[in-house]
């Protein structure tokens, strides 16, 4: 569903086909187009009627290299855009070997899983164990089978929607950031606390969605009830069963708040003339995430 603000806005619909919503930008005239009207350039893609202009400026040597390329590539120049959330897909793939893998060498009891968990104590160096690569390895161990089956059910279920309008490897980026959000805010709120998942990650891509959505004019209302629901689970099972939940609210935070700034940058910085400003913001929000760590290193010592 959309806002009339969304509805009235063109710039979030194909030039072509004005029923068709998208996010992409053509890289030459920076309009609108569907995937039906994306054709694949050397950064980004580029419209038909660019693509027309382009071949019509060609040498004629320039004309023949591109034939000879069209038929080393079956008979084709140039193919239609593939939205399908291949990223997504690569995701879930990789964490699910993971499991497998975590699961045959004991749970979290093997050694797997005591390589990759997260600690905070493993990003300060005064313990004598500095293994950082946790901050991002935790988002492949899981506690359980229904652990990672609901998390990577989240996490197709956003994919879908999110890795077509951004990009595969912004999805990762995002994905990666975000992720490392959540585990920053367990370091920062909980310091010492020993959590495993992708719930930080998941949690950004709820908060890109969200700061995406609201920006090109989509209603987000659905999206934010889910998002305090999920929010909000944490502490009802705790206060139900009298105890803590085992659930770490503090990832879910931080991936949120990390994800919304990722999917604000993005949304700032969606013509091909901003890439530079968009990798430079995402640069800077991770050395932001990473100079955080210094915080429990200091104050909880």
């Amino acid at each position: 569903m959309t806002s009339a603000a969304f509805a009235g806005n063109r710039d979030n619909f194909c030039y072509r086909h004005p029923d068709r919503q998208s996010f992409v930008l053509c890289q030459r005239c920076l309009r609108t187009i569907c995937p039906e009207c994306q054709t694949p350039a050397a950064v980004g893609v580029i419209c038909p009627e660019c693509l027309a202009e382009q071949r019509g400026a060609a040498s004629p040597a320039q004309r023949t290299a591109e034939r000879r390329w069209g038929r080393q590539r079956s008979g084709t120049v140039a193919a239609a855009y593939d939205t399908r959330p291949l990223m997504t897909y690569g995701i879930i793939a990789v964490t699910v070997v993971a499991y497998l893998i975590e699961w045959a060498t004991g749970s979290l009891q093997g050694w797997f899983a005591n390589l990759l968990a997260f600690n905070s104590v493993f990003v300060d160096p005064v313990h004598g164990a500095f293994e950082p690569w946790r901050l991002l390895t935790v988002l492949l161990i899981h506690s359980s089978i229904l652990h990672i089956g609901l998390n990577m059910l989240a996490l197709w279920m956003i994919g879908r929607s999110l890795e077509p309008l951004v990009g595969r490897w912004r999805f990762l980026v995002l994905y990666l950031i975000a992720g490392l959000g959540g585990s920053v805010a367990v370091a920062l709120i909980a310091p010492g606390t020993w959590v495993v998942g992708a719930s930080g990650a998941i949690f950004g891509l709820f908060g890109a969605l969200l700061v995406i959505g609201r920006h090109i004019g989509a209603d987000i209302a659905g999206i934010a009830i889910v998002i305090g629901i999920n929010l909000a689970f944490p502490f009802v099972v705790a206060l139900l069963s009298g105890g803590s939940s085992g659930i770490s609210w503090q990832a879910h935070v931080g991936g949120l708040i990390t994800g919304a700034a990722v999917g604000l940058v993005y949304a700032r910085t969606r013509s091909v003339r901003r890439r530079g400003l968009q990798i430079g913001l995402l640069i800077a929000v991770t050395v932001v995430l990473l100079a955080l760590l210094a915080v429990p290193v200091l104050v909880y010592r």
